[in-house]
C-alpha cells in the first residue's frame, strides 16, 4: 500500500511540472505574440496610402518616399496606422509611420506572377505597390499568404509594353529588408561551364548546345592531339632515317601546324553558332 502511494505521489509530482513546463510556454508564446511594434517615423512629402512600400529619399536619413523599381536600393519598410504604433522612436508634425519589421500588410500587385506564402516581395513599377521577386533584387520581406486573395482589385496601369490589366490588393509580409539572390536552376551542366556559355553567348544558354558543343571541343581536342603526336613522332622517325631531310620534314610541320589551327578555328566558330543560335 505505501508503495503505490509513492507511486501515486511520484506520478502527480510529475504531471505538475509537465503542465507547470506547458504554461510557462505558453506564456513566453503570449509576450512574444504581444511584443509591442516599434516603429520610426519618416518625413513625406506624398500622401502614403497604409501597406505602401516606401524607399529613403536621397540624401535624407529623414525622409521617405513611395518605392518604385528606380529607387528599390533603398527600401525602408511599409507605411502602418500611426495609432497601430504602440512605441514609436521619433515624433514630428508632416510624418508617416514606418515599420521595419514584423508582419504588417503590404500592397502587392500580381504584374509579376502570383504570389504565394514564403515567396520575397519587392518593389514593382507601381510606385508603393510591391511584386513577387523572379531576379536578384532588394526585398521588403517575405509573404505569409497567397495573392490574389479576396483584397484584389482589378486596375489598368500603363507599362513600356502598353496598357495592362493588374490586381491589387494587400497580403500580410513578415517585414525584414534584404537582397534576394536568384538560384540557377539545376541542371547537368556544372556552374562554371554554365557561366562560361552565358559569357561566350552574351545570355542564357540552354542545357542542349552547351552539350553539343563540349562534345565538339572534346572531339576536336582528341583529332587534334592525334595529328599532333603523329606529326612529332613521324618527324623524329624521318630525321633518324635520313638526317637531309631536315627541310622536307620542317615544310611537313609546318603544314601540319596549319591544319591544326584551320580544325581549332573551324571548331571554335560552330561552338560559338551553337551557343548564340540555338539558345
Amino acid at each position: 500500500m505505501q508503495h503505490f502511494r509513492r507511486k501515486t505521489n511520484t506520478f502527480a509530482k510529475l504531471l505538475s511540472l509537465l503542465l507547470l513546463t506547458m504554461a510557462s510556454i505558453g506564456l513566453f508564446g503570449a509576450l512574444v505574440t504581444a511584443a509591442p511594434l516599434i516603429t520610426q517615423g519618416f518625413d513625406t512629402t506624398q500622401n502614403l496610402s497604409i501597406g505602401s512600400i516606401v524607399s529613403a529619399v536621397p540624401g535624407s536619413q529623414i525622409s521617405v518616399t513611395s518605392a518604385n523599381l528606380t529607387n528599390a536600393r533603398s527600401l525602408i519598410g511599409v507605411v502602418i496606422a500611426s495609432n497601430n504604433a504602440e512605441v514609436s522612436l521619433t515624433s514630428g508634425i508632416n510624418q508617416v509611420q514606418v515599420a521595419t519589421s514584423g508582419i504588417n500588410q503590404v500592397l502587392v500587385s500580381n504584374l509579376n506572377g502570383t504570389i504565394k506564402t514564403g515567396d520575397e516581395i519587392t518593389a514593382s513599377p507601381i510606385s508603393g505597390v510591391g511584386m513577387l521577386v523572379t531576379d536578384n533584387a532588394e526585398v521588403i520581406g517575405t509573404a505569409q499568404g497567397n495573392f490574389p486573395n479576396t483584397t484584389a482589385q482589378k486596375q489598368t496601369i500603363a507599362t513600356s509594353s502598353g496598357k495592362q490589366t493588374v490586381e491589387i490588393g494587400d497580403v500580410a509580409v513578415l517585414v525584414s529588408v534584404g537582397f534576394y539572390t536568384k538560384q540557377p536552376p539545376k541542371t547537368l551542366v556544372p556552374s562554371a561551364i554554365q557561366n562560361l556559355a552565358n559569357a561566350i553567348a552574351g545570355k542564357t544558354v540552354k542545357t542542349l548546345p552547351i552539350i553539343l558543343s563540349a562534345v565538339i571541343f572534346f572531339v576536336t581536342l582528341i583529332v587534334v592531339v592525334a595529328i599532333v603526336y603523329s606529326m612529332i613522332h613521324g618527324s623524329i622517325i624521318s630525321v633518324g632515317r635520313n638526317p637531309m631531310a631536315q627541310s622536307a620534314i620542317y615544310r611537313n610541320v609546318m603544314q601540319m601546324s596549319a591544319l591544326v589551327v584551320a580544325i581549332v578555328a573551324v571548331a571554335l566558330f560552330v561552338i560559338f553558332m551553337i551557343l548564340t543560335r540555338l539558345s
